[in-house]
């Protein structure tokens, strides 16, 4: 029972980290049978944890494509989410959008102060993602970087612990971004070119030298 526990939770964080996929790609990174990625799928399903599609990509028969609905993506944490929206408007209502924005930027420094220690303006541009990565994923972002075909860098966060507070006050991935800017260095570029709060299912940025 544990085993199949074990397999539905990793089905999520790949459907999570991977977006929407077919069962026999499922069955493959879960290293499993066709037959049981699609009963981990079922189970899964029949909780409203995941939808399916039926779509053609090129020629022959319609595939079916899974992915998270949002209770799925719910089983993500959202750190202290609840707690963060009553203390935004809390602090909206009491004290106005000039203290709010107070906040935000108190926050931002601190994050520039913390990340500037770990990147260093002679790291390489692809060593500066690469450690940005790192950092997000390990403060719940679900983070990686890549290299693409043109030079330019995709960093990818598969997951906003900060979603809540971000809906409610969209100063924070404003923030954020011109966050990554200043600490990636002023001859780097970053585009956001995906975003949760736009419907998207990740946040991803080019980075790219100017």
């Amino acid at each position: 029972m544990n085993n199949l526990i074990d397999d539905q939770e990793k089905a999520l964080q790949i459907l999570k980290n991977k977006g929407e996929i077919t069962i026999k790609e499922l069955a493959e990174l879960l290293g499993i049978t066709t037959e049981g990625a699609r009963f981990q799928i079922m189970k899964l399903d029949s909780n409203g944890l995941v939808k399916s599609e039926n779509r053609s990509k090129g020629r022959g028969r319609p595939k079916q494509f899974w992915s998270l609905t949002a209770k799925g993506h719910s089983r993500f944490p959202d750190a202290h989410a609840e707690m963060t929206v009553k203390l935004i408007e809390k602090i909206r209502t009491s004290y106005g959008e000039a203290m709010l924005e107070e906040v935000i930027n108190a926050t931002s420094a601190d994050n520039r102060a913390n990340y500037s220690r770990q990147i260093t303006t002679n790291d390489s541009l692809s060593s500066k993602v690469e450690k940005l990565a790192a950092i997000r994923d390990r403060e719940g972002y679900m983070a990686n970087a890549r290299e693409q075909e043109d030079g330019s860098f995709l960093l990818v966060e598969n997951h906003c612990p900060i979603c809540s507070a971000a809906k409610v006050c969209q100063g924070f991935c404003r923030a954020e971004l011109q966050t990554f800017r200043e600490v990636l260095g002023e001859n780097v570029e970053v585009e956001r070119v995906e975003h949760i709060l736009s419907g998207a299912r990740r946040c991803a940025y080019v980075v790219k030298e100017k």
